[in-house]
């Protein structure tokens, strides 16, 4: 969304607020997330003390959200904001300043940046410009790929919770420490399952999976993108077979919301697989949990790469 337009949108969204009005029970939290990972992540911390509504839905790319009127009210009832960060969802910034609700400004209690504490990969050196494509300026802003930095999400959306209503802290400590629990034994169960694939070679449609493939020990050959957002060409495509063939790629992870033309092509060529392959939870039918997200995503990439 240009600025002119995002500038017409936030005139449009306050006049429409003058016309509605808002007062918090304060019997549970609202809590508004960016994704619907957050999501799941808070509605395991905050249990029967919140409530949680996410702006967006796992079938949509978080890097482009169109914003609606609608958003604008739910940040309006919000007590708190819980959003990705790095610049993944920049969107959100221009339905805060249409919401006016002080709650959910930066540096206000309500406001939580998820990514605080992530181990970021790929943070640029150097000069940046467009013709790099959609680069992010903080490092790959797609953390919520490694199951592991749900330690980091669930404790800024822990600290969030406890700067609202702090006579709750131990009820919100106590969930997100049982369900670290249930994420580890996950993950040693996930990490066995991917051992004995370490070191496969796998092409991706987006650069959305380094923090995936650095858990699992995977390695991206390359992508159907040639730069971040930019659309394949045919000679892309060309080059990226013969790389594939030399590599002996045997899979391309596919998100639910990308063209699979190009994907199919290649997959043509190669032999290769393609894995409808969600980033975030909701993104397929039935995985509605962020545990569930990669048990499925696991699970369909260790049975490719066996076959």
């Amino acid at each position: 969304m240009n600025g002119r337009k995002l500038t017409l949108f936030t005139v449009f969204c306050a006049a429409f607020l003058s016309l509605c009005s808002y007062t918090y029970g304060g019997e549970r939290i609202n809590v508004v997330t960016t994704t619907t990972d957050l999501a799941d992540i808070v509605k395991v911390v905050g249990g029967d003390k919140i409530k949680v509504v996410s702006l967006s839905t796992g079938s949509q790319d978080i890097h482009s959200v169109d914003p609606r009127p609608s958003m604008v009210i739910q940040l309006k009832k919000a007590d708190m904001l819980v959003k990705m960060g790095m610049d993944l969802d920049m969107w959100v910034d221009g339905l805060i300043s249409a919401a006016r609700n002080p709650r959910v400004i930066y540096s206000a209690k309500g406001y939580v940046d998820a990514s605080i504490g992530v181990e970021r990969l790929e943070v640029p050196k150097g000069k940046i410009d467009a013709s790099m494509g959609d680069i992010h300026i903080y490092g790959n802003p797609h953390y919520q790929t490694n199951p592991a930095n749900a330690i980091p999400i669930t404790k800024n959306v822990l600290d969030g919770l406890c700067r609202i209503a702090p006579r709750d802290s131990e009820y919100f400590k106590h969930n997100r420490d049982e369900y670290l629990k249930k994420l580890e034994e996950k993950m040693v169960i996930w990490d066995r399952e991917m051992a004995k694939f370490r070191g496969s070679n796998i092409v991706t449609y987006h650069n959305s999976w380094p923090y995936f493939a650095n858990r699992f020990g995977l390695n991206i050959v390359d992508h159907i993108e040639p730069k971040p957002g930019i659309p394949p060409s045919p000679a892309h495509l060309s080059k990226l077979i013969n790389v594939m063939r030399a590599k002996k790629v045997r899979v391309i992870l596919v998100e639910p919301y990308f063209p699979l033309k190009g994907c199919q092509i290649i997959a043509e060529k190669t032999g290769a697989k393609i894995l409808i392959f969600p980033p975030s939870v909701g993104g397929v039918k039935g995985i509605d949990t962020f545990l569930e997200l990669f048990e499925y995503n696991v699970n369909q990439l260790v049975k490719a790469l066996s076959e």
